[in-house]
């Protein structure tokens, strides 16, 4: 035998033995098939997926149009699918490798479906979001999370399912290192229980205006699992655990329907009681006839005078403007300075300032003359 039918004899016994039963020429043919199928995955996508999209344009929602949008990459996924199918099937595997090709093959298809779903959750939200008015918009998106969340634990547990990796067992085998989680893990359910509640309580909400007593006052920017994200009014973030948001006083300016103006006004002693009853009735009557202040049926409003200070008789001033914007609440209580300032001196009086005035009887007896120099002629 010559060298080159040695050679050839060679060559034919590698491309018959193969790898795994299959010899080479199946392995090219499956992988053809597989390139196939990914060539046609283009056409696939262009026809199908543009069809469905189509069909979502005609209707009147969005929604569905969202849904087409979503479902675009797991639909792209299932020529991927097909081919690593085909391909298997093609090859007559021994039983041991054709099993694991089946398997990964129903791994495969488990995939996508719980890829479409995890994808699909996002343009369904908007239909929970309905329930805003309820639970409030966070509670609403932590739902959603909470649904993403259980949708890749059930995808995860069904493919561990199917490589015969129970997942009962595994959880159960677990337990006590759960245990021991929890009990290191007490501040962190704590403050996720925190958060829950003050979701449910709706004590604020994104973009609200809060002072948590000894914490922080500034903007709510963000209410995770954890922690809530306050930025200060000088822009510093402040990272607060929900616990201590639930356990100390919170105060929504957000929430307000009225800003107050609560001021002690000193007038001098000198004041005689007509000019304090024409203070007191000019200033009310500039609140009860500006429409920038609340009416008193709606929120307590005074203008007394209320004490005798040390240096002055103090007037005490209690009223609400109807704006809760605070540029425009300054701007009103500046003008409000500036008409008490004209009634107090159109009244004659003037505003006190701490003084003390001394009294002296009589001089102490036996004391030297004062001496005052003679003029000069």
């Amino acid at each position: 035998m010559s060298s080159y039918e040695e050679f050839m004899q060679l060559v034919n016994e590698v491309w018959q033995t193969g790898f795994l039963g299959v010899n080479v020429g199946q392995g090219l043919t499956a992988l053809g098939i597989f390139i196939l199928f990914m060539f046609f995955r283009g056409l696939f996508a262009k026809i199908v997926i543009g069809n469905i999209k189509r069909l979502a344009a005609k209707s009147e929602t969005d929604l569905d149009d969202q849904v087409a949008d979503a479902l675009d990459k797991p639909l792209r996924f299932v020529p991927v699918v097909a081919g690593v199918f085909f391909a298997t099937n093609y090859l007559a595997l021994q039983p041991d490798v054709q099993s694991f090709a089946d398997t990964l093959v129903r791994s495969l298809v488990a995939y996508n479906i719980f890829f479409a779903l995890y994808k699909v959750i996002g343009p369904l939200s908007t239909v929970m979001h309905k329930l805003s008015d309820m639970l409030g918009d966070v509670m609403v998106e932590w739902l959603i999370k909470a649904i993403r969340g259980l949708t890749v634990f059930i995808g995860a547990a069904t493919i561990l399912e199917l490589w015969g990796i129970q997942v009962g067992p595994l959880l159960a085998g677990l337990g006590l290192f759960g245990v021991a989680v929890a009990l290191g893990a007490q501040d962190l359910f704590k403050n996720l229980i925190a958060g829950v509640l003050i979701l449910l309580e709706k004590r604020f909400k994104k973009g609200d205006w809060i002072l948590v007593d000894g914490v922080v006052e500034g903007t709510v920017e963000n209410i995770g699992f954890r922690s809530t994200f306050v930025r200060r009014f000088d822009k510093a973030p402040v990272f607060v655990p929900n616990a201590n948001m639930s356990d100390n006083a919170v105060t929504n300016f957000s929430e307000m329907t009225h800003r107050r103006i609560y001021w002690k006004i000193g007038v001098e002693y000198r004041t005689s009681v007509d000019q304090l009853r024409q203070i007191r009735d000019e200033i009310e009557a500039y609140i009860l006839e500006n429409e920038a202040f609340a009416s008193p049926s709606e929120v307590s409003t005074f203008v007394r005078v209320d004490s005798f200070n040390d240096s002055s008789i103090d007037y005490m001033l209690y009223c609400f403007t109807k704006t809760t914007n605070w540029g425009e609440w300054l701007e009103i209580k500046e003008n409000l300075a500036y008409a008490i300032k004209d009634i107090v001196e159109g009244a004659g009086s003037g505003f006190a300032f701490p003084s003390q005035s001394l009294y002296v009887e009589s001089l102490p007896a036996d004391q030297p003359e004062v001496f005052i120099p003679p003029s000069e002629k």
